[in-house]
Parts: C-alpha cells; sequence; structure tokens
C-alpha cells in the first residue's frame, strides 16, 4: 500500500476560494479509495499525516482537521487500511475498573460484531475497539 511520495494539489477548504496546498500521497488503499497524504501547510506543523480520498468529488480535499494527525502510524491506525489487520481488540469501560482489553486480538469485522452483541446484552457499559500497539505516542492516562 506504500507508494512512492506522489505530489499532488489538495484544496484548501478553510482558506480563501481556490488556495491550494501541495501534499504528497505516501499510502493507497485501493478497496476503500482512500490514502495518506503528507502535507506542510494546511494542519500542519502539529498535524502533517491526512486521511484522504483517493478519486471522486473530494479527491483533490485536503479534507476536515479531524482527519490529519501528528505521527504516520496514527494515521495509518485511523485509516481504511488497518482495518484488514488482525489487531483488533475489544475495550470495555466502566467506573470500577476504567478501560480494559477483554478479547485476543481480531480482525477488525469481528471485533465489531462482538461490540454490538456486548452493547445490546449489557447498555450501561462502554465497548469499543482498538488496538494495543505501541510505537511512540504518548501514553493515555
Amino acid at each position: 500500500m506504500l507508494v512512492e511520495p506522489t505530489p499532488i494539489l489538495r484544496d484548501w477548504d478553510y482558506g480563501a476560494p481556490d488556495e491550494q496546498y501541495a501534499c504528497s500521497s505516501v499510502l493507497n488503499h485501493e478497496q476503500s479509495d482512500t490514502g495518506i497524504a503528507y502535507c506542510e501547510q494546511g494542519f500542519s506543523p502539529e498535524r502533517p499525516w491526512g486521511l484522504v480520498w483517493l478519486s471522486g468529488d473530494d479527491r483533490v480535499s485536503i479534507g476536515m482537521d479531524s482527519g490529519w494527525y501528528g505521527m504516520f502510524m496514527d494515521a495509518y491506525f485511523e485509516s481504511f487500511a488497518a482495518t484488514d489487520l488482525p489487531i483488533w481488540r475489544i475495550f470495555k469501560t466502566d467506573p470500577k475498573t476504567g478501560r480494559v482489553p477483554i478479547s485476543a486480538e481480531q480482525e477488525w469485522a469481528w471485533a465489531w460484531k462482538e461490540i454490538a452483541g456486548l452493547r445490546t446484552r449489557d447498555p450501561e457499559t462502554n465497548y469499543d475497539c482498538d488496538h494495543t500497539i505501541r510505537y511512540g505516542r504518548v501514553a493515555e492516562a
């Protein structure tokens, strides 16, 4: 999925009409028609790695600020590309125990199917999906 960095002008939707920034596509996930781009303008320098569309009407847009991250790995784990990996665990959050993983690593679709069942059987508890891969991000409090 990694590609030779390919420059593309993307529309900056938060500025003047027709304002564009040069971004480099670095990952293409053809199945979802999405990718990851690097851009030194726009939301940078704090968030230079972004989730972008590869084609369609939004192809040339930088997109929303919520799709841009400080580290490539943050963008990767939020992308559709990461859903192909069997790294996803179910987490349970309640006031007594906090947020703890309650499953082994599984595929994305399996985890969310199980979460739907857990939420039906136990609607008072929060269940969600995440991974436990460490890669240099600041530990959550």
